[in-house]
């Protein structure tokens, strides 16, 4: 059973199971699974199903394609020329209303929760893994914090989940 996207496009969120284990499954492999709303709101969605479904025992969350999540989708900022580019391209309103959301919904679920991560998890990306119990890596999987590289400091809970996750030496 899969989760839709309004309008009958392809759901950015699948939503499958087997037995008592939800598959949640990042769909939006062209952009590297990138976060838009739509998308936030679809996992929401799915994470309400397990919520509600008592005989599910196990989430796992992972991405389609060869990334599991490449953080926000940039194209969803206005970055044109203007007065008011401060505003129109400032990433605060999104963390805010979408990603820190996302990632308080992961670290609370009801269920225990595997981020298999198969390719890259960049910025927030990184943080969503993190913010599940575990993360199984494949082999060729990254977990970028790029933040650092561009003077910002790391959102979604990335600046608690790693020290956390990792230990204070290594996150440093």
């Amino acid at each position: 059973m899969n989760t839709t996207a309004s309008g009958g496009a392809e759901p950015a969120v699948l939503f499958a199971r087997e037995g008592a284990v939800a598959v949640l499954t990042l769909n939006r492999p062209a952009a590297l699974n990138s976060f838009t709303r739509q998308m936030h709101r679809e996992l929401w969605a799915a994470l309400d199903q397990v919520e509600a479904d008592k005989s599910i025992r196990a989430l796992v969350l992972t991405g389609a394609g060869r990334a599991f999540c490449a953080g926000a989708d940039l194209s969803e900022f206005d970055f044109r020329a203007g007065d008011d580019i401060m505003f129109r391209a400032d990433p605060g309103p999104v963390i805010d209303q979408a990603f820190n959301p996302t990632t308080r919904r992961l670290i609370s679920v009801r269920v225990p929760t595997v981020c298999a991560v198969n390719g890259v998890a960049a910025g927030a990306g990184a943080s969503v893994a993190m913010a599940c119990d575990i993360a199984i890596a494949a082999p060729g999987a990254n977990f970028i914090q790029a933040f650092s590289k561009i003077g910002l400091v790391p959102d979604s809970g990335g600046t608690w989940l790693l020290p956390q996750r990792v230990g204070l030496a290594r996150a440093m």
